[in-house]
């Protein structure tokens, strides 16, 4: 890594404290500390209805919080959001432009709204950056879920922002697809610009730099995807063997055993605490199953935080 490149990342783009957001009795966020460096892609994990879409958008202004303070790309998230917009792409969950205009006209609206200048060539030029400019011509409503989502990447970055707030952008995009958006954010990650990528794909959380988990609001952990592994001390078996479903129907009450979970042809024994898993699992090591410890997962982490949300969240 260049010096240029690991000052950059010893900056923060993202710096913030004590963010809240209430609707009414509902505490949305509650309290969130988030410290994403510039050049970094953070996954932003959590189930449906934790908090991470209310997040993103108290960052780039379309919300304002009730609590909290600090800074996103050095302008404070309070006071200054208007200014902040400038320089923020957002791109949505669901797909929001229009699908009785063209790729180009899309663009050209979006440019419109950000006021880019010489912005003919801005959207000629986006149009080729990212493999559109054969379909220029053809409506949104007509593309595919892989080429809507180039699209809204092409317009969330139109104006040159410096970071991009992604709120599930792969969900319902084949896995090429998949892949080739992620060949381009590691491209525009290694440009200098920041990610903040909400997603429920594990094995899209593993190519960030690093990851928060976030439930009912709450910000559970973050970090490196080993440190947040690690910091968990979860202990995890795989078993193989005949009728795995009614092992875990068995096994998943006792004491110390945490989750039991099916993963293709074996099923995934973790718990937090070695030795009561330990004693949990005994009674089942028979020559029937074959059991072997193996290192935890990111999925497993997931799974091992859902499972015991209001532990965490009581504690």
């Amino acid at each position: 890594m260049s010096n240029s490149v690991s000052k950059m990342m010893d900056e923060l783009a993202i710096n913030v404290h004590g963010m809240t957001k209430r609707f009414g009795s509902l505490t949305a966020v509650n309290r969130v500390d988030l410290q994403v460096h510039k050049g970094e892609i953070c996954g932003f994990l959590g189930p449906n209805g934790s908090g991470k879409t209310t997040f993103i958008r108290m960052l780039c202004g379309l919300l304002s919080a009730d609590e909290g303070s600090g800074t996103c790309l050095e302008y404070n998230v309070i006071s200054e959001n208007e200014s902040l917009k400038k320089h923020v792409g957002y791109m949505t969950q669901r797909f929001s432009f229009y699908d009785d205009l063209s790729i180009s006209e899309n663009l050209d609206f979006v440019a419109r709204m950000y006021f880019v200048k010489n912005r003919q060539k801005a959207v000629r030029e986006s149009l080729v950056h990212l493999g559109l400019a054969d379909r220029r011509n053809q409506l949104a409503g007509e593309l595919s879920g892989g080429w809507k989502q180039r699209l809204a990447l092409a317009a969330c970055m139109i104006h040159h922002p410096k970071l991009l707030l992604l709120d599930e952008p792969t969900a319902g995009v084949d896995p090429q697809a998949r892949r080739e958006f992620w060949e381009e954010i590691h491209r525009l990650a290694g440009q200098g610009l920041t990610f903040l990528i909400a997603t429920h794909y594990m094995d899209e959380a593993e190519r960030c730099h690093r990851i928060a988990f976030i439930d009912r609001g709450v910000l559970l952990t973050q970090g490196k995807v080993e440190e947040v592994i690690k910091k968990t001390n979860l202990t995890t078996w795989s078993v193989s063997g005949p009728n795995l479903l009614g092992l875990a129907d068995q096994i998943h009450t006792r004491p110390g055993v945490e989750q039991a979970v099916p993963f293709g042809n074996v099923l995934h024994v973790s718990g937090s605490d070695r030795e009561a898993l330990e004693h949990a699992i005994a009674p089942f090591r028979t020559d029937v199953y074959e059991w072997r410890s193996i290192e935890s997962g990111l999925e497993d982490v997931f799974i091992h935080f859902m499972s015991r949300k209001k532990e965490v969240l009581s504690s």
